[in-house]
């Protein structure tokens, strides 16, 4: 006669991805920081086809918003790096915007 063997008390479970990630967050948030970066690279080729120095200076941002949004999710201070950014894109738009 067999009997089912117990589950290892020392070995957890490994979960399944909507088990780990309820909602599949993180691929969501790598699907938004993606949409923004291409937002970016949108807008730097309209405003690139009207000044070329604003047009440049957003399309050398495309590259840091895409990376930004890949980092580790628990890598320390990503939060200021994010919060950092923002300000600096946000400075550079009033920039163009002023300038313009």
């Amino acid at each position: 006669m067999t009997s089912a063997q117990p589950a290892d008390p020392v070995t957890p479970a490994q979960p399944d991805d909507e088990e780990g990630d309820p909602g599949l967050a993180r691929a969501r948030t790598s699907l938004a920081w993606t949409r923004t970066a291409l937002s970016f690279a949108a807008l730097g080729g309209v405003v690139l086809k009207r000044d070329l120095v604003p047009g440049l200076l957003i399309l050398a941002l495309v590259p840091a918003v895409w990376q930004l949004g890949r980092l580790a999710h628990h890598l320390p201070g990503r939060l200021k790096l994010v919060t950092a950014t923002i300000v600096v894109v946000a400075l550079l738009a009033l920039a163009v915007a002023l300038t313009g």
